[in-house]
């Protein structure tokens, strides 16, 4: 008996279930993460800089003094950058595995996790081999080791889209705050540095919050630039990949802020050493420690809300209006 009632009527449905599987597994891939080596790339490049800029800024200090203050502030740069690389070579590498089709969590975790290791090893080696030695110098390996450590499990999620979404805004923030700088003079004097102190100060707040406010519309406006790409690259392959839905894009527009803060914290915990050395050595430095940590939680503040905020916007912008079901004809 060939012709059971069960044995086709079993097998029709299975294969499309198994097929349309298939299809999100290919398209829709969840560790899969759209220009991930171009990512990795930029982002070790944005590493080297700022450890190349940061040792030109302390080997030129003509006393121990200037050196110390110098990197100070200098730390927190070479933090953000080792844990955005350390971010984004692990999604390099966990789209490798993704490849391969070994995509469960706890490898992907693993995987990241150990990436973000040898990226911060590696910053730590060429750290203390460029930089001279001394314990400075330990400070500023060890927190920006650990920095990226801290990215590469961060990079372990599951969905890797918004994750790559956080590392492109991240970095164009980066990038745009670096730029803004040659801004800062003119703007001092728009909002009315008149030399005073008092002038000074007021101008001071109004061109950190503008840096902020744009530094926020740009992290939201790439963050959204990115998952709307990736989402077009799913449904190329797959018409009928599941799209992501708004707290995706709220997360990947507040990502670079989020980052921005977490930075703080590796500071505030690794570096403390190097700060209060900072600020014992005069009243004006603990008065700029202090100034300096504060501006730079209100502006991690500011670009959180404000790139989660121009996300949502622009993700809502994209909606259509809402279909309404036909009423069924009367028979």
């Amino acid at each position: 008996m060939s012709n059971q009632p069960g044995s086709s009527t079993a097998a029709e449905p299975d294969r499309p279930a198994t097929t349309d599987r298939a299809a999100e597994l290919d398209g829709h891939r969840p560790g899969r993460t759209p220009g991930a080596p171009v990512l990795a790339l930029l982002a070790v490049g944005w590493l080297a800089a700022m450890l190349w800029s940061t040792r030109q800024a302390v080997s030129s200090a003509a006393a121990g003094v200037t050196a110390i203050s110098l990197s100070a502030f200098a730390l927190p740069g070479v933090i953000s950058a080792a844990l955005v690389a350390g971010a984004a070579v692990a999604l390099a590498t966990t789209g490798l595995l993704a490849r391969q089709g070994a995509d469960r969590g706890t490898l992907r975790f693993l995987v990241a996790v150990g990436t973000g290791l040898l990226v911060g090893l590696g910053t730590a080696v060429a750290i203390n081999l460029t930089y001279a030695d001394n314990a400075t110098t330990n400070t500023i390996a060890g927190t920006a080791a650990a920095a990226a450590i801290i990215g590469g499990a961060l990079a372990g999620a599951r969905t890797a889209a918004p994750v790559g979404a956080i590392v492109t805004a991240a970095l164009g923030t980066l990038l745009f705050v670096v730029a803004f700088s040659r801004a800062r003079d003119p703007l001092f004097d728009l909002f009315g540095a008149d030399g005073t102190q008092a002038g000074t100060v007021d101008a001071a707040k109004w061109v950190s919050r503008t840096e902020s406010l744009l530094a926020g519309l740009v992290a939201g406006l790439l963050a959204f630039g990115y998952l709307t790409w990736a989402r077009r690259r799913a449904a190329r392959r797959d018409p009928q990949a599941p799209a992501l839905r708004w707290p995706a894009y709220l997360l990947a527009g507040a990502g670079p802020g989020l980052l921005l803060l977490l930075t703080e914290v590796i500071l505030r915990v690794g570096g403390r050493g190097l700060l209060d050395l900072a600020a014992a050595l005069s009243e004006a430095d603990a008065v700029a420690q202090t100034s300096l940590g504060t501006s730079r939680i209100d502006n991690g503040i500011w670009v959180l809300f404000v790139g989660a905020l121009t996300a949502l916007i622009a993700f809502g912008r994209t909606l259509g209006p809402a279909r309404h079901d036909e009423e069924p004809a009367e028979s």
